[in-house]
């Protein structure tokens, strides 16, 4: 992510401090096995990783995903950046304990450190992204990390034709609501992906990381409006 291309309303909302500390609830209710999801990605990243692996997360606010990787993985440590302070302060409470494995950097990819690292992963962020920035973006990741390093990437990522798009959005405020959210805060959530989200079909994102340099990639990860890929530096 690139400061002046961020989406700023998302970035308002991420500072938001009722948003924040009601974060932990969204992503289990709207991303089906988000859990899972973290359990795929540090198996996948071990494949190919020491067990030193120095590892950066882009859009690490919240620090569910720093958590569940350094619970894994103990010899692991971490750069973890994200532009909005609040969830970077909701990060540290998060990670307790791991926090002295963890450099925590407010900012963009462009405010990460040059590495070289031995993986990287980015979740539930590109689609923030227009088509640009999540190419140089996921450009400037590739240069980051060591030849071969190991890449994992999610987001919301579907069929784009007007009748396909709405029925994907209309599931994905579906299962939230299946789930437990509050209906009202479903369809509004539904509502804002549609009005401000960049999204993309699975094909259009598999080829923009390979526009970035990225090889051997790999759809991993299929849950309704969201999709995974292992990509290789």
């Amino acid at each position: 992510m690139h400061r002046d291309t961020a989406v700023q309303p998302w970035l308002a909302h991420f500072s938001d401090p009722e948003a924040v500390r009601h974060y932990a609830d969204g992503p289990p209710r709207f991303v089906p096995g988000f859990a899972d999801l973290h359990r795929m990605t540090r198996i996948l990243l071990a494949e190919q990783v020491a067990q030193d692996a120095r590892v950066l997360v882009l859009g690490a606010g919240g620090g569910l995903e720093l958590k569940a990787l350094a619970e894994a993985e103990p010899r692991w440590s971490f750069v973890g950046v994200d532009p909005a302070l609040a969830m970077l302060k909701l990060a540290e409470q998060t990670l307790g304990p791991f926090n002295g494995r963890v450099e925590l950097q407010q900012g963009y990819i462009d405010d990460a450190p040059d590495g070289p690292f031995d993986a990287a992963t980015c979740l539930l962020t590109f689609h923030f992204l227009d088509a640009d920035e999540r190419r140089r973006t996921a450009r400037e990741i590739h240069r980051r990390l060591r030849p071969g390093a190991p890449f994992v990437v999610a987001h919301s990522s579907f069929p784009q034709a007007d009748a396909e798009r709405a029925r994907w959005l209309s599931r994905y405020a579906a299962y939230a609501i299946a789930s437990g959210a509050d209906p009202d805060l479903a369809n509004n959530a539904r509502a804002a992906v549609d009005a401000n989200l960049n999204l993309f079909s699975p094909e259009q994102d598999a080829q923009i990381l390979r526009e970035a340099g990225f090889r051997d990639v790999e759809l991993f990860y299929a849950a309704f409006t969201w999709r995974g890929w292992l990509a290789n530096a």
